[in-house]
């Protein structure tokens, strides 16, 4: 096995709360009105110290999506997805975006979330589907 490399980020951070491996810089957020199984979401422009899982196919509130599962390289712990490609048109602006689920990272603030009440049975997505 290799050497494990991470990239550290300055400022206000999203990072893994298991491990404490930066994921995110707060700058990079584009909605914090997303929802996931286990309640809100992030959607961000980028993220660091990820590994990506395989394609596949998931149907989610806004219609189906093809996604990858994110990974912290620290921990191992799943962190969220990557949009791979939109399969409606008006969901085009996700492909190449990144999710972290908030019950699974810690704020720039060093705070955590916890999962609420209500989360999402099923598929996850906006608030605005």
């Amino acid at each position: 096995m290799g050497r494990l490399f991470l990239i550290t980020l300055e400022g206000r951070v999203y990072s893994c709360k298991h491990c404490q491996t930066n994921l995110a810089h707060a700058d990079d957020i584009i909605s914090k009105n997303f929802h996931c199984r286990h309640g809100k979401a992030y959607l961000f422009d980028k993220v660091v110290n990820v590994n990506h899982g395989k394609k596949e196919e998931r149907m989610m509130i806004t219609g189906m999506h093809t996604v990858v599962d994110i990974f912290c390289v620290g921990c191992g712990a799943i962190v969220g997805w990557k949009y791979e490609a939109a399969h409606e048109k008006p969901q085009k602006y996700k492909e190449g975006k990144f999710i972290l689920e908030r019950f699974k990272v810690l704020g720039p603030d060093g705070s955590g979330y916890v999962a609420a009440n209500d989360a999402q049975a099923g598929g996850s997505d906006t608030d605005d589907a």
